[in-house]
């Protein structure tokens, strides 16, 4: 949902901090802070502004509701990800996305990664970036400092080999591989199917692509604006292949063919890298 007219980043600054001032009033909650693009120096005019407020015990709905106010378009305890409530702000215009979350939760969740050095399949890393460039509004005992200063730390090697481990052999070396998915979606006129495979093997692809460049995931939003401009390894002209895939509906045979045809070579140019950093799967 957009804002219904442009706003300043001031605008934002102010109506995140009254908000964030307004959770951390109520008992249990631990810290409440913004992340998102607004964290991120990737904001503009329609960026929401997400707020992760940690609290060890449940929030009840009716004192979210008057934080909430006499907003517009109100969406409360509505669970499709994480438990979060949407308005947007009335004066403002500016869409507030809360996410709710309990400190036990997000420490485990950098144990996963961190201290048991373990992959998924796509997005490995994504909640680590969030920790790591989440700013703290509301901390009074410094919980989120520490957790803060526990994830800045050097990548570790183990969760580079993990990542690749987990989603290379899916891109297309697996008898199950998305490549192979893709291309019985084209052999069955399956358009929907083709897209929603594509966009996973970008998925496990990106995620390969940051773990390479000793990198927390950004998330899934500007990818590829966030590879170029932060990752030093990079294939050779992962632009314009991303571009070939993203540009092509296998709407006729040629169509089909040349779709498959990009997506070997956007593969192609991530096992060079792999093989260049000595991280390519062996069998």
């Amino acid at each position: 949902m957009a804002p219904r007219h442009p706003t300043r980043p001031d605008d934002a600054s102010s109506l995140a901090a009254t908000v964030a001032a307004k959770f951390g009033a109520l008992p249990n909650v631990a810290a409440v802070v913004l992340g998102g693009s607004r964290t991120g120096g990737a904001a503009d005019e329609r960026s929401d502004i997400d707020l992760y407020v940690y609290a060890t015990e449940e929030i009840p709905v009716a004192a979210r509701a008057a934080i909430a106010g006499d907003a517009r378009h109100p969406m409360l305890d509505h669970r499709f990800w994480e438990p979060g409530d949407t308005w947007v702000d009335a004066a403002s215009g500016i869409e507030v996305d809360v996410m709710y979350r309990s400190p036990a939760w997000i420490e485990d969740a950098l144990e996963h990664v961190l201290v048991r050095q373990e992959a998924s399949v796509g997005y490995s890393t994504a909640l680590w970036d969030n920790v790591l460039t989440a700013i703290p509004l509301h901390d009074p005992d410094d919980w989120f400092a520490r957790l803060k200063a526990l994830a800045d730390r050097p990548y570790p090697d183990e969760l580079r080999r993990a990542i690749v481990a987990m989603n290379h052999p899916i891109l297309r070396d697996a008898s199950f591989s998305y490549l192979h998915q893709i291309e019985l979606a084209i052999a069955r006129d399956d358009a929907v199917s083709v897209q929603h495979r594509t966009a996973a093997l970008l998925a496990s692809y990106f995620d390969i692509l940051f773990t390479i460049n000793r990198l927390p995931h950004p998330g899934e939003k500007r990818l590829i604006q966030h590879a170029l401009t932060r990752c030093p390894l990079l294939p050779p002209e992962i632009a314009q292949r991303l571009d070939d895939i993203l540009g092509l509906a296998p709407n006729s045979p040629e169509t089909a063919r040349r779709l498959l045809s990009a997506i070997h070579r956007l593969l192609d140019g991530l096992d060079a890298l792999l093989d260049a950093e000595g991280l390519r799967p062996v069998g």
